[in-house]
């Protein structure tokens, strides 16, 4: 089985032992990307629409680097500080997977890491 790691300085670097993406076997996996911005590697300022925004350029950046599209891809794990900002979080995460939504599940969590808002994950189709 064979791992090509996936790394754009367009989304942020890794704060941990891990890496932003990893292909293998014909599917793209990437970390859960939180509100950071990959410029200043800060949280960015604001509440769910702007940290959402975030997370989601910051996943479009690493499927661009694999390249990927929103269209590729298959399902998206997400977690949310506060199941209340869900209908927010709904409306901007739709804006980013007009074309195909793929899978997805959505959970209240407690905490998540740097105390943001929101975290995404996804699995890409990359067998192209």
């Amino acid at each position: 089985m064979a791992k090509e790691v996936i790394a754009t300085k367009n989304a942020p670097a890794a704060i941990g032992p891990y890496v932003q993406a990893v292909k293998s076997n014909g599917l793209l996996f990437t970390s859960g990307q939180i509100a950071i911005d990959p410029a200043s590697q800060q949280i960015v300022a604001g509440g769910i629409e702007e940290q959402a925004k975030r997370v989601m350029d910051n996943l479009v950046a690493i499927l661009k680097e694999a390249g990927l599209t929103t269209d590729d891809v298959i399902k998206t794990t997400c977690f949310l500080k506060d199941i209340n900002d869900f209908a927010v979080f709904n409306k901007i995460y739709g804006e980013y997977f007009s074309n195909s939504a793929p899978a997805r599940s959505c959970v209240e969590i407690a905490r998540l890491p740097k105390d943001v808002l929101v975290e995404v994950e996804l699995i890409a189709d990359a067998s192209k």
